[in-house]
């Protein structure tokens, strides 16, 4: 079935236009990218510093389980070299298809800025993880349950990197508070 979806995207949905937009899409989730930038942006402004933090950690967490255990302990073969008749838009990717790493990367940043940050960041940002998502099925690198795993493991390694994360923030941000007092006592 993950197969016969992939194959009625392609017959149905592909045209020029879309497929220079799902292109496009597709590329901004590239080794996380547009994520690292968002985070440095948290990171820069003082108000968002917290949840810049916990973005990066569940960065961190995507690039030691994800990427560096579990694509290599389920190793599956990506949809296109095994559903007869599909064909790729892009590059074909090197590593494994199960969990898809942009789908992973997109819900973790995501599910940060749902728990952390106004509506207004974060509706855009879920958006932008939907389409990213949705963009990996329509270039036809991932089967549909590779985005739902990499969707779940997303929403895992986000929830990781907000408890984490913001433990180590307050943390670093307690022993400051607690340096600038002894040094306002001497």
């Amino acid at each position: 079935m993950d197969g016969q979806i992939l194959l009625w995207l392609q017959d149905n949905l592909r045209n020029p236009i879309l497929d220079s937009i799902f292109v496009f899409i597709t590329t901004l989730g590239n080794a996380g990218i547009i994520w690292a930038l968002i985070a440095i942006i948290l990171l820069i402004i003082k108000a968002t510093r917290k949840a810049g933090v916990c973005c990066i950690t569940a960065g961190l967490a995507i690039l030691i389980l994800n990427e560096g255990l579990i694509k290599h302990l389920i190793n599956r073969a990506r949809p296109f070299t095994q559903v007869e008749g599909l064909t790729i838009l892009i590059k074909a990717p090197g590593s494994s298809s199960f969990p898809s790493g942009h789908t992973a990367t997109s819900f973790a940043a995501t599910t940060v800025m749902l728990l952390m940050l106004p509506k207004k960041y974060s509706i855009p940002a879920l958006i932008l993880a939907s389409s990213i998502a949705f963009s990996r099925l329509y270039v036809g690198v991932h089967y549909p349950t590779d985005v739902l795993g990499g969707l779940i493991m997303g929403v895992i390694y986000g929830l990781i990197g907000f408890f984490a994360g913001g433990r180590f923030y307050d943390r670093i941000e307690e022993k400051q508070k607690l340096k600038a007092e002894a040094e306002k006592e001497e």
